[in-house]
């Protein structure tokens, strides 16, 4: 059945906007009447919205927070995603939440409903509302659900917030550098030029980057370019992407850093998929969707396998030899004992602490590092500069 939104006069004579589903424009302007409501305007959503590229994280954050209260409250599935759609202001998300609206009406499932729309809901989101409907536990899934979002965009803002500053202190130093490379290190050195002195090496050499600043730019380009491109042509080729995101693992720093990471994210997926009721080589086939690097993806993929052939869950990840010393003991504890979930939660917050620390060092050298960069850099065009005045000084003076 179609979505309409609609904005109409109350009795009052105010002006309110809402949404509804009905089988056409005619019917829907009957049931804003039917609401003691004067339709002003009635438009039916347009488009496929299983097609939708992307619905923002902000808007399904909101929207997951809103459901969760909603259904703690007691409040009918229908009747919550009706109410959240009314609030919702992300047009396209309105239309999705009363076409799963109306399907629920008409028998369907709600996890199995969300499948249709991919640019929204990602497919571990729709396993675990899946699993928490079938378990009659829907709003403590949704209110889990909405805790690991808020948390995971809580996160990304700080970083965001974080990178603010030096990447403007970065940005400044650039076109300082490039100022004082095009227009005033060519003009003092010109008069040097004219006069016939030799220049220094340091001197020449920067002048040979001013003079081709514009080459080495486009040639810099070409080449990140080229490699991104390269790359996104090697990975296409048999199992290139995952040699290379094993490659990855093993950089000094950088490698480790990702594997934390990811080893955050998979065990806070499979904390919520078992705690919602999931079987165990489910939310690991589910997890493994989440993770970004391809080599671990199929490791843990392997591991699903050996768990439906019957073979030890731990011995499996232990074969790795990859996953970290403590997420190895963590889950075989809770393993051993019959408490994955509560072990997999600790994983996931040891990782995050972590990562947090790792990256808070990290972000706190950038700043420091970045104004050395550019107060070297800056020194070496004064050098250039100040060191043929001197030589000239020293000739004048005999």
């Amino acid at each position: 059945m179609p979505a309409y939104s609609y904005s109409a006069l109350d009795i009052n004579g105010l002006k309110k906007k809402g949404h509804l589903s009905a089988q056409s424009e005619r019917e829907a302007r009957r049931l804003i009447k039917e609401l003691n409501l004067t339709p002003l305007n009635v438009e039916e959503s347009k488009g496929n919205l299983s097609k939708i590229s992307k619905v923002k994280t902000k808007d399904i954050v909101i929207m997951t927070r809103q459901m969760a209260t909603l259904l703690e409250a007691n409040t009918s599935v229908v009747e919550a995603l009706k109410i959240t759609a009314d609030q919702c202001s992300n047009k396209n998300l309105v239309h999705i939440l009363l076409n799963l609206r109306e399907d629920i009406i008409q028998g369907n499932r709600l996890g199995m409903s969300m499948n249709k729309y991919p640019g929204a809901f990602t497919k571990t989101y729709t396993s675990l509302i899946s699993a928490g409907d079938s378990s009659g536990n829907l709003h403590t899934v949704f209110d889990r659900l909405a805790d690991y979002l808020e948390s995971s965009a809580a996160i990304r803002q700080k970083i965001i917030s974080t990178l603010t500053y030096p990447i403007i202190l970065i940005g400044f130093s650039l076109i300082v550098i490039a100022s004082l490379l095009i227009f005033v290190l060519p003009t003092v050195v010109g008069q040097f030029i004219k006069s016939g002195a030799e220049l220094p090496f340091i001197t020449q050499a920067l002048l040979s980057i001013s003079n081709n600043i514009g080459v080495i730019f486009f040639i810099t380009c070409f080449l990140v370019i080229g490699i991104t491109y390269l790359y996104r042509y090697m990975i296409k080729i048999g199992d290139n992407h995952i040699t290379y995101h094993k490659k990855f693992l093993t950089i000094p720093l950088i490698g480790n850093f990702i594997l934390n990471s990811e080893v955050e994210r998979f065990s806070s997926t499979m904390s919520l998929l078992l705690e919602s009721g999931t079987n165990l080589d489910k939310a690991l086939d589910e997890s493994s969707n989440i993770l970004t690097n391809k080599y671990l993806s199929k490791k843990v993929l392997d591991v699903k396998q050996d768990v439906i052939e019957g073979k030890d869950f731990i011995i499996s990840f232990k074969s790795i030899d990859i996953f970290p010393s403590i997420f190895i003991q963590l889950v075989s504890s809770g393993y051993k004992s019959g408490n994955l979930v509560k072990m997999f939660s600790k994983v996931s917050d040891f990782m995050k602490n972590e990562i947090e620390s790792k990256r808070t060092i990290l972000l706190s050298l950038l700043e420091p590092l970045v104004i050395i960069f550019m107060g070297g850099f800056i020194m070496l065009i004064v050098l250039a500069i100040l060191i043929p005045i001197m030589q000239m000084n020293t000739l004048a003076l005999g």
